[in-house]
C-alpha cells in the first residue's frame, strides 16, 4: 500500500500562485484517500483563487474546513506567506463539518440543534471505523475555526461544547496579519466573512486536546472601571484612561519595557489576566487607541479584576507540554496547534523563535498562528492549544 495512504498527510507550500501551491503538496498528499482535511494560509492569497485550487484539488470528495492565519506552522515550524495543509487517511478516520454563517446574528438554538446532527453522524460513522479496526475503540475531537474579529467566539464556544457533549472542542480564531480588517474562514469549497466552522474528527488512534500558556498571574492588579463590553474595549482602569494605567503599571514592574511606545510586542510580553473558573487566563490587548482607551481579543466587562501576567521560561513549558501529550497518546503522528499570534511575537522579541521552530519541528507540530483560541467552552488568548494525534 502507498504509504501516503494510511499516514496522516502534512505538505506546505510557499508557492504564490495557489494551484502551483497546491500541485506542490498533492505530490505529498494522496487526495484520493483522505477523510477529511484542514487548511491553514497566509491572508495574502486571493481568496477566490485560492479556493477554486483547493476546491479542484478536493474535488468534493471529502470535507475540508480551513481559515486564513497570522502565520502557519509548517514542518519547518514558524513560517509566513505559505500554505499549511493537513490529511487524514481514510483507512483510520473520518470527518464531518456544519458552517456557521452570520454570526451577528447566531442562533444558538439552531446551532445546538446542527450540532448534535454532526454527533449522530459521528457516531454512525464510528461503527465502521470500530469493525475496520476490530473492535478497537474509536476517538473522536472536534475542530472549531471561527472569524477572529466576530467577536463571538464566547458564544458560539460555549454552545457548540455544549451540544459536542463529552466531545471536547479544540481551535483558533482566524487571523489577517495584524491587519484586523478581514478574515476568513473556508468550508465547502469557499472562503466565508464572520463566519466559523466545526469539525468532528473520528478515529482508532489516540487523540488527546490541550492547552498550554506562557504566562502566571503577578502581583499587580487592577480593576476596569470603564467598558464597552460589545465592542470588547475599556476605557478606564482604576478609574483612569485605560491605555495610561495599564502602562504605568507596566513600567513599573518591567524595567526592560520602555511604556511609551505601546505596541503589539508590548501587549504580548506583558498580558492582563483574570481569573475565571479556579484559574487564570490571559486576557490579551489588542490595540491602545488615540482616545487612551483598549481593544481587547476576548470578552472584556466593567468590574472585572485584572492582573498583569509575568512570563515562564517558554521553552521549558513547551518542552513540558509535549511530555504531557507524549504520556497521553504515546509516539506523537503529528500536532494541529493554534499558537496565539502574541505567543509567535514575544518569542521572536527574545530571540526564541528558532529553537521554538526546532521543538515544533521535532514533534510534527502544524497548525497557524491565531486571534485566539478555543479550548472546551472557553475562548482564550496567548495559549498553545491543540489536537495531537497518536500513531
Amino acid at each position: 500500500m502507498d504509504i501516503r495512504t494510511c499516514e496522516v498527510g502534512v505538505a506546505s507550500s510557499h508557492a504564490s500562485d495557489p494551484f502551483e501551491a497546491f500541485a506542490q503538496m498533492g505530490r505529498t498528499i494522496d487526495p484520493e484517500h483522505l477523510a477529511g482535511a484542514v487548511m491553514f494560509c497566509s491572508h495574502r492569497y486571493d481568496r477566490e483563487a485560492l479556493a477554486r485550487a483547493a476546491r479542484g484539488w478536493a474535488m468534493e470528495r471529502f470535507p475540508m474546513i480551513g481559515c486564513t492565519s497570522s502565520g502557519e506552522l509548517t514542518e519547518a515550524g514558524y513560517d509566513e506567506d505559505s500554505i499549511s495543509l493537513i490529511g487524514f487517511p481514510a483507512e483510520s478516520f473520518h470527518m464531518v463539518s456544519h458552517r456557521f454563517d452570520d454570526l451577528a446574528h447566531f442562533d444558538a438554538s439552531a446551532a445546538r440543534a446542527a450540532v448534535r446532527d454532526l454527533v449522530a453522524r459521528a457516531e454512525v460513522a464510528s461503527e465502521t471505523l470500530a469493525l475496520r479496526a476490530m473492535g478497537r475503540r474509536v476517538n473522536h475531537a472536534a475542530l472549531f475555526l471561527v472569524d477572529g474579529l466576530s467577536h463571538s467566539e464566547e458564544l458560539l464556544a460555549m454552545t457548540v461544547q455544549d451540544a459536542l457533549g463529552e466531545i471536547p472542542l479544540v481551535g483558533g480564531s482566524s487571523g489577517d496579519g495584524l491587519m484586523f480588517k478581514e478574515t476568513g474562514i473556508y468550508s465547502d469549497g469557499a472562503f466565508h466573512a464572520a463566519g466559523a466552522v466545526v469539525a468532528i474528527l473520528s478515529t482508532t488512534r489516540p487523540l488527546h486536546v490541550f492547552r498550554r500558556q506562557h504566562y502566571k498571574p503577578g502581583a499587580v492588579k487592577m480593576v476596569v472601571t470603564g467598558a464597552d463590553a460589545g465592542a470588547r474595549r475599556v476605557t478606564e482602569i482604576n478609574a483612569e484612561p485605560a491605555a495610561q494605567e495599564y502602562l504605568r503599571l507596566v513600567g513599573e514592574i518591567h524595567a526592560g519595557i520602555d511604556p511609551s511606545q505601546p505596541d503589539t510586542a508590548l501587549f504580548a510580553a506583558c498580558p492582563p489576566m483574570v481569573r475565571a473558573g479556579g484559574d487564570y487566563h490571559v486576557r490579551a490587548v489588542q490595540t491602545a487607541h488615540a482616545d487612551g482607551s483598549l481593544t481587547f481579543y476576548c470578552a472584556i466587562d466593567e468590574g472585572i479584576v485584572l492582573t498583569l501576567g509575568e512570563p515562564v521560561d517558554q521553552l521549558e513549558s513547551l518542552n513540558a507540554t509535549m511530555a504531557e501529550i507524549r504520556e497521553a497518546v504515546g509516539e506523537i503522528d503529528h500536532i494541529i496547534a493554534f499558537d496565539c499570534v502574541l505567543n509567535r511575537i514575544n518569542a521572536e522579541r527574545r530571540q526564541l523563535g528558532r529553537p521554538i521552530s526546532e521543538i515544533y519541528r521535532r514533534h510534527g507540530v502544524v497548525g497557524f498562528n491565531t486571534y485566539g483560541e478555543q479550548f472546551h467552552a472557553l475562548h482564550v488568548n496567548q495559549t498553545f492549544s491543540g489536537l495531537a494525534i497518536g500513531r
